[in-house]
């Protein structure tokens, strides 16, 4: 069941533009409050992240990763939990190292290829006797490491039953150099804004260990990765980081039911992101193409909540996956 053609999603009638349909949600949102409960789960290297639960007693927890700069409670995560807590669904909503608002205990960071990080939390979740079925859904970067986490651990996570990638920069490598160009400045430098002054406060914090771009300031994502990102984590470069960590390279090991739905007018992606031959021969991977939505957009008619079409879509293919399961 590869290829997923044609796509429900229609853009809502004033928001037929790509910009518009990734920057109006991501700046005018408002999303319910939820009885979030938070835990900080501890990990074996002496670090640690910061889990958000929302419980409804089921049997099923959806696991949720945020993107670039994200953290657990961005409107795309809220909106989210809140479609699957309409749906009876538990949510596990965690946010990345140095991302929960306090400072993590170690010089390293996130970055696309962290799946022991995410491999922490399943493990947690995965003490708690009552979730039979588990989905994890991961938004642009957390897409990217949800499905090279699948891809890894192949059949390996028995209570693992599907997954949705949403927006998802699956090529770094294509992904960074078209982010790199200067008619995507305004998305770029806010990024990187924000990435540079988490660099400057673990600099603080931890001194010459963590390294500095003050003669020249990194204005593309190469330089970034270049100059933090990789030897932070082991990398020997931005390409080498690019190589090891993109999605693409480990789709072919999924083994449950996966999603990816990434709108053919993001600003974010390239054709490489759009494993469309992969996806035909597939038998676990569902690529979902709609000509427009943005990125993490998919902003449809409708009024409130309603009219974030990914949302439902995500809760409508976990329904799917759970009546495949066998039994």
């Amino acid at each position: 069941m590869p290829l997923v053609v044609p796509t429900r999603f229609r853009p809502a009638s004033w928001l037929r533009n790509a910009h518009l349909q990734t920057i109006w949600p991501a700046l005018t949102r408002s999303v319910e409050i939820l009885p979030w409960h938070r835990e900080r789960l501890e990990l074996a290297d002496g670090d640690f992240l910061d889990l958000d639960w929302l419980r409804t007693g089921s049997s099923q927890l959806v696991i949720l990763a945020h993107g670039l700069e994200g953290d657990s409670r961005r409107h795309y995560m809220c909106g989210t939990a809140a479609a699957c807590k309409a749906a009876n669904l538990d949510v596990l909503s965690w946010s990345f190292r140095g991302c929960s608002g306090v400072p993590n205990r170690l010089p390293r960071a996130y970055h696309s290829g962290a799946t022991e990080d995410l491999a922490a939390v399943v493990a947690q979740a995965e003490t708690f006797d009552q979730y039979v079925h588990m989905f994890v859904v991961g938004f642009s970067l957390g897409g990217n490491l949800i499905l090279k986490f699948l891809g890894e651990t192949a059949g390996e996570q028995n209570r693992i039953r599907g997954g949705v990638a949403i927006s998802v920069p699956c090529d770094l490598r294509a992904s960074a150099h078209r982010m790199d160009r200067p008619d995507r400045d305004f998305y770029r430098l806010r990024f990187l804004r924000s990435m540079r002054r988490r660099m400057v406060a673990m600099r603080e914090k931890f001194g010459e260990v963590i390294p500095t771009d003050a003669e020249h300031p990194c204005r593309t994502f190469r330089q970034f990765d270049d100059t933090f990102t990789a030897p932070l984590h082991g990398f020997r470069n931005a390409e080498d980081y690019w190589a090891r960590c993109s999605a693409v390279g480990f789709i072919d090991g999924i083994r449950v039911p996966t999603l990816l739905l990434n709108a053919q007018d993001d600003p974010f992606l390239t054709p490489e992101c759009f494993p469309t031959q992969v996806a035909k021969s597939h038998p676990y991977l569902y690529l979902e193409a709609p000509a427009t939505g943005g990125h993490v957009g998919f902003v449809g008619p409708g009024n409130r909540q309603d009219r974030y079409w990914a949302e439902q879509r995500t809760v409508d293919f976990i329904r799917r996956c759970v009546r495949m399961v066998p039994g």
